[in-house]
């Protein structure tokens, strides 16, 4: 079965959606992220994915309390990222209750850094982020374009032990229509190791399930949530 997991994006301490990793196209949904955590768990789902924008933004890690509140207050398993730029921040990240943390431009510009992690907090606890426009990687909130190609920069990874990736496709992030299949078929057809987890364009129930059907690890599910187009009741289905 998928898993479900819910995102919450900070910008400032209060919970946001981007478009298309636009941060001038910002929608605050609500002003105490712990509010949305709390919905989340009482509907019987374990994840979270929490973005610290800012910190994305300033290469740093700034919105922690936001962090450390819903770590101390709820019983999610949260994968954090954003601003994991360092080894001191990957620490902190774990320090403040993150489960897992999510490398995503550090990972491009310095790929031996999260490798080190690897080998450090081991596999199960490093997710690599692999945002991609017309499947080149996009880094540093996706203003960035680059020229490694999605399934090159796996690969690597993926010879140093990595297991968890979270892949965007950022032409579909945000706009409620429907995630990349293309991609996440293509990425399951090459790596069949690999637990991938699809995040953007998720816009109703049935994109989950054909994610499902095709074995993908996990769904980032974030603006048709908020947006009212999938319910916490609906997802309740998917919950084990």
């Amino acid at each position: 079965m998928i898993q479900i997991i819910p995102a919450i994006d900070i910008i400032d301490g209060k919970c946001v959606r981007l478009t298309q990793g636009d941060y001038s196209k910002k929608k605050i949904y609500n002003e105490n992220p712990l509010e949305i955590a709390k919905e989340i768990e009482d509907a019987g789902i374990t994840r979270l994915h929490l973005v610290d924008l800012d910190g994305a933004k300033q290469k740093k890690i700034v919105n922690h309390k936001v962090l450390e509140k819903i770590a101390n207050e709820t019983s999610l398993h949260i994968d954090f990222g954003g601003g994991i730029q360092s080894d001191d921040a990957a620490q902190a990240a774990f320090d403040y209750g993150a489960r897992q943390i999510t490398g995503g431009s550090i990972a491009i510009k310095n790929p031996e850094m999260v490798y080190s992690w690897i080998l450090k907090y081991g596999s199960e606890k490093i997710i690599v982020g692999a945002d991609a426009k017309n499947e080149k990687i996009a880094i540093n909130g996706w203003e960035e374009a680059t020229e490694v190609w999605i399934y090159d920069f796996l690969e690597d990874f993926i010879s140093k032990g990595i297991k968890y990736t979270i892949s965007t496709d950022v032409a579909k992030d945000g706009l409620l229509q429907g995630p990349s299949f293309d991609l996440y078929a293509n990425l399951q057809d090459r790596f069949k190791e690999l637990n991938i987890i699809a995040s953007g364009g998720v816009s109703c129930m049935k994109d989950i399930e054909l994610l499902n059907e095709k074995g993908i690890f996990g769904v980032i599910v974030g603006k048709a949530f908020y947006e009212g187009r999938i319910t916490l009741s609906e997802l309740k289905n998917f919950v084990c």
